[in-house]
């Protein structure tokens, strides 16, 4: 019996968070940079309510999630454009 090795081909992806605040909000701009040069950039925003402690850490984790989370969406619009541009039809949706 035969058995054959899959090739695999490591790949890194760079991705940037850098945080801007105050002490009432937290903006976080992501930046994802992919191997084929492409640069995906998103904004996320956290606000703390007045009752609240101020923890700056768990205000850049919400606006650093959400932008991340924008960047995923952004990545997943792309993934389907490519799909359906190779293929000529439109593509069933990728589940998150």
């Amino acid at each position: 019996m035969m058995h054959t090795t899959a090739m695999r081909t490591t790949v890194g992806w760079h991705v940037e968070l850098e945080f801007e605040e105050d002490e009432r909000h937290t903006r976080a701009v992501a930046l994802v940079r992919l191997p084929d040069g492409t640069e995906i950039k998103a904004h996320g925003h956290a606000s703390r309510h007045n009752v609240d402690a101020n923890q700056p850490r768990v205000g850049e984790e919400i606006a650093g999630a959400r932008a991340l989370n924008e960047i995923a969406m952004q990545l997943l619009t792309k993934a389907h454009l490519e799909i359906d541009g190779a293929s000529g039809r439109t593509s069933h949706s990728i589940n998150v």
